[in-house]
């Protein structure tokens, strides 16, 4: 008994020591992040996971969530995650490219057949063999959510074939293998932040831009850049992670409960993920936006020195043959 009582209280020290405790009570409180705003798929996904884990916890365990970029950019949100001054965290998996190879190849263009082939792999052993890479790095992958189809569009023409792409200036996240993608397909990749598109495409800084219906949407990019060309290039998952540190010091049956509710979160992110796309889409098209299919052969084929680039090693590779192998 007296054993039980030390463990308990070593463990609760450590755990308060890194913000895992409040003062008030032994209860576990955990800082989440997201850039994206409230309401947002992925932010409500883990206010359900918190749902999840505070009533299999018994209360003890409550996820505080942090939307709209509160704690900080991805950039620095990951650094925090890795040094357990946030403890679980939502990102785009571009930012961790360097970091971590095995992410690379996930955010290869055109690498996802569909999104049912994207889902499948994700969800498989494949999934999971990319969220254990996470661990050398400081942090637990727990689960992928849904990021949509990327897609480019822009204030001047409608794109339907490649050269419809020459010479306009796109811009690009803040990632080597976009800046790649876009110049491969001959138009001219411009990294810039996401907040200022709008006004870019509006002053004719840059041409177009490319994303997914709902952030096409609810940014008003459609207002300022009516061609919409569904290139789907790029079906890119995004991925929810807990910081190591902080999750070495949880009970076992405590990282069990949220490793378990972190997959089953996935599920509601998806189903809302849907309708706000579907939602985005049918909005954007009242609006007046321009919606055009293009032949992806030719795209697919542009992107050959890409792949020579970015898949490098052996370990990549072979992660990029067992995707491409999965069928759905």
């Amino acid at each position: 008994m007296l054993r039980r009582l030390v463990l308990k209280s070593t463990f609760a020290a450590a755990a308060f020591a890194l913000g895992l405790v409040s003062a008030s009570a032994q209860q576990i409180v955990l800082k989440s992040a997201d850039t994206h705003p409230d309401g947002y798929p992925t932010v409500e996904a883990v206010k359900f996971m918190a749902k999840l884990v505070a009533e299999r916890s018994g209360g003890r365990i409550k996820i505080e969530m942090y939307p709209a970029s509160t704690l900080g950019q991805e950039k620095d949100t990951i650094e925090q995650t890795r040094f357990g001054v946030i403890h679980m965290n939502r990102v785009n998996m571009a930012p961790l490219n360097n970091l971590i190879p095995e992410t690379a190849v996930p955010g290869l263009p055109f690498v996802f057949r569909s999104v049912a082939h994207m889902r499948k792999v994700m969800d498989g052993p494949i999934g999971d063999g990319i969220l254990k890479a996470f661990e050398k790095h400081g942090m637990v992958g727990l689960a992928f959510y849904d990021s949509g189809a990327r897609s480019i569009y822009n204030a001047k023409r409608p794109v339907t074939k490649l050269e419809d792409l020459k010479g306009l200036k796109i811009r690009v996240q803040q990632s080597d293998m976009f800046i790649a993608l876009i110049n491969a397909l001959g138009a001219n990749a411009t990294p810039m932040p996401f907040g200022e598109v709008y006004s870019g495409l509006q002053t004719g800084v840059i041409d177009g831009a490319e994303n997914n219906w709902p952030s096409y949407e609810s940014t008003r990019h459609f207002e300022v850049a009516k061609h919409y060309s569904q290139t789907e290039h790029s079906m890119t998952p995004e991925v929810l992670v807990f910081s190591k540190i902080a999750f070495d010091k949880l009970a076992p049956a405590d990282q069990e409960i949220i490793r378990k509710a972190a997959k089953e979160s996935v599920a509601e992110m998806r189903k809302l993920w849907e309708a706000r796309e579907q939602a985005a889409e049918k909005l954007v098209k009242d609006k007046g936006a321009q919606i055009t299919n293009v032949d992806k052969k030719p795209f697919i084929d542009a992107m050959k020195p890409v792949y020579e680039k970015f898949v490098k090693d052996a370990a990549q590779k072979e992660l990029l043959a067992k995707i491409q192998a999965v069928q759905n």
